[in-house]
């Protein structure tokens, strides 16, 4: 879609308090704050897949009036949260747990962005908790809205997609509560309630469609997939003049190693795919790579935990298949939540691998063996901390680099030091943002959860105002021109927010830094960098 709101324009809203009570106040679908609904196709294949996860199948736009919602659509919406409530404790622990202080209101880059109370993360859950109270509760039902119950109406459903398909589960709210309560999780219930009566968001369940037909979000075949890496190695080829080996499907090596397809699909993802490429032959790791398990990213954690595990256990699966020790994942986002925070009782353990050890450097990653998975930047790092690479960082120079902490390796594993580790041993020049916007506590790049998508480029640009405002602060400061970034999502997500709130500033992938400040054994004079462009002082 057509979007050319000027910063100016978007910035033109104010916090007043509402002169009506949220509960009488309908959802209203403006272009620019809502997805497009699932194809029908899709749902038919997941439907297929999951043995009934998509059901009520039908054309709809959530403009009209009529939703064409299933006749026992209150039925399917109450027998759903019962179950949720049953298998889950936490989920019953966080409808009833809330004190509504207020601690994490302002904390919602969309209610940053745009003072609509009801992306106000407290308010937000409200959304949920009023329906459980209406119909869980003994208070609820006797008391009604005194009790903060209502009850449920088509236009809790509409509500209900509208503003859960505004929240990017970045957890940032959950990091200041302190009670401890996950509004991603609550998002995910709310997610899993409307798919049970028909009403998802393309942009999510094409991805999770594709990742279960092929391995991967784009859809790409096996010999499509192999065909872009020799493109890539071709161009490490022309760039160094040494002919990178790419093993693929290969058994018998000690790393399978699995990045986004995003990486492998469009720039400038691109070459920090070529980034690892050049580092793992540099080094000489005993390696693989699978394009059947050529995915790291999970939709699934945006759709059902049926979905989440399927698609993680692909990785797993494909590591058996091969025969090798351990895994290696590359700069992701999702697929580092989904490995530390739900796959030993999902999927593992993965008692089958061993824990990791660098054959490198010897060090044995002990916080890894239960997944025995590793980051890329914590074994870079390790590399680096041990002597193991001849770096050259001046040719970098031409960049002032700040670096975004990706809401799930951030808040999901507390990968917080690794990455910079790796900048400041490849840049000479960085440049922290604002402290109370970065690490634990950084802002999102509103287009996670499976929004990225053009027709929501309005509230994208909303919600990126946090990151923007920051990276504007220290482009005007400090000259900053480069966004450094561990996640392929942050990749497709930063660039249009950057041009947006701090033109001028574009976006690496961190290991694309490491490979234009990699001395190769036998390298020709490097004269460009990845992208092809004049290193400092060959301009």
């Amino acid at each position: 879609m057509a979007w050319n709101v000027k910063p100016e324009e978007l910035l033109q809203y104010d916090y007043k308090v509402p002169q009506k009570n949220w509960m009488d106040v309908p959802p209203e679908f403006k272009p620019g704050t809502w997805c497009y609904p699932a194809k029908p196709d899709i749902l038919e294949y997941l439907n297929k897949a999951t043995k009934g996860d998509f059901p009520h199948i039908r054309e709809w736009v959530p403009t009209d009036v009529d939703w064409k919602l299933p006749e026992d659509w209150r039925e399917r919406i109450k027998k759903g949260f019962r179950e949720r409530l049953d298998k889950y404790r936490s989920f019953k622990v966080f409808m009833d747990v809330c004190v509504r202080c207020g601690a994490c209101a302002d904390k919602c880059h969309f209610y940053i962005g745009g003072g609509d109370p009801k992306n106000m993360p407290v308010l937000r859950a409200e959304l949920l908790r009023s329906i459980y109270r209406g119909e869980f509760t003994l208070a609820g039902k006797i008391l009604g809205r005194l009790a903060g119950a209502r009850k449920l109406e088509e236009d809790v459903i509409k509500e209900w997609f509208l503003y859960f398909y505004q929240c990017t589960e970045c957890r940032r709210c959950s990091l200041f509560c302190p009670y401890g309560i996950d509004t991603a999780e609550i998002t995910m219930m709310a997610r899993e309630l409307l798919h049970l009566v028909g009403c998802n968001i393309n942009w999510i369940l094409e991805p999770a469609s594709n990742s279960n037909r092929t391995g991967n979000h784009m859809g790409i075949q096996p010999h499509a997939y192999y065909g872009m890496m020799e493109f890539m190695c071709d161009d490490i080829e022309e760039i160094t003049g040494i002919k990178v080996n790419c093993p693929v499907n290969e058994k018998g090596h000690e790393v399978l190693f699995i990045t986004p397809s995003g990486d492998i699909f469009a720039d400038p993802g691109t070459y920090t795919y070529m980034g690892y490429l050049m580092l793992f032959h540099e080094i000489g790791l005993d390696y693989t790579w699978s394009t059947y398990a050529s995915e790291g990213g999970n939709f699934g954690l945006f759709t059902s935990d049926r979905m989440m595990k399927k698609l993680n256990a692909k990785m797993y699966a494909e590591a058996k298949r091969l025969g090798v020790k351990y895994i290696i994942g590359g700069e992701c986002g999702h697929m580092w939540r989904v490995l530390n925070q739900y796959m030993d009782t999902m999927n593992g353990p993965a008692d089958f691998l061993e824990t990791p050890v660098s054959p490198i450097t010897g060090t044995r990653f002990e916080n890894a063996a239960g997944t025995s998975m590793i980051h890329i930047t914590e074994f870079t790092s390790d590399l680096m901390k041990h002597g193991k690479l001849k770096l050259d960082p001046s040719r970098n120079d031409d960049k002032i680099v700040t670096f975004h902490d990706s809401c799930n390796p951030a808040r999901a594993m507390g990968l917080l030091d690794e990455p910079r580790y790796v900048i400041k041993n490849v840049c000479n020049n960085f440049v922290e943002m604002p402290e109370d916007t970065i690490r634990e506590k950084t802002f999102c790049c509103a287009g996670g959860s499976g929004l990225n998508t053009d027709e929501f480029m309005e509230m994208r640009m909303r919600g990126g105002i946090g990151r923007g405002n920051a990276l504007r602060h220290v482009q005007q400061k400090n000259d900053v021109n480069t966004l450094a970034t561990i996640c392929a999502i942050d990749r497709a997500t930063l660039p249009p927010l950057a041009r947006y709130w701090a033109p001028g500033v574009e976006v690496y992938g961190v290991h694309e830094l490491v490979a234009n400040a990699l001395v190769m054994t036998g390298e020709k004079p490097r004269e460009v960098d990845l992208r092809q462009e004049p290193l400092p002082g060959m301009e």
